[in-house]
């Protein structure tokens, strides 16, 4: 898609078809395409690291966000900051990939019940 032209990488419908193809598809949409909710969203749950290439602001959404560390661990990388001390979204990134507790807010990483889930894995 790194050489497909813009009007294709800017057309709903044709970017839907790759993310659910490749997650990271979501990498050469148009901007406004990033931003699209229900675009991002199919494009995390074929990959969560996909949510790296979605616009700042869906980075903030929980729902969002929480569907793609439940794919990838690793996404809580991509994530906005305020949300790297949600518990909830640590632990399922934790369980998917231990080593993501390394990703998460100072406070969790005392948190004995997420780092024996991090053990775990």
């Amino acid at each position: 898609l790194a050489n497909a032209a813009e009007p294709l990488r800017a057309d709903r419908k044709f970017m839907l078809e790759a993310v659910q193809n490749s997650g990271n598809a979501l990498e050469f949409a148009t901007d406004p395409l990033k931003k699209d909710r229900d675009l991002v969203l199919e494009a995390v749950r074929q990959n969560g690291e996909a949510l790296e290439w979605a616009a700042f602001p869906l980075k903030a959404d929980r729902d969002l966000v929480l569907e793609a560390v439940r794919k990838n661990g690793w996404a809580l990388k991509c994530l906005a900051f305020p949300l790297t001390g949600d518990r909830e979204l640590v632990l399922e990134a934790v369980r998917q990939h231990g080593h993501a507790l390394g990703l998460a807010a100072d406070p969790l990483k005392a948190d004995r019940e997420l780092v024996l889930e991090a053990v775990r894995q």
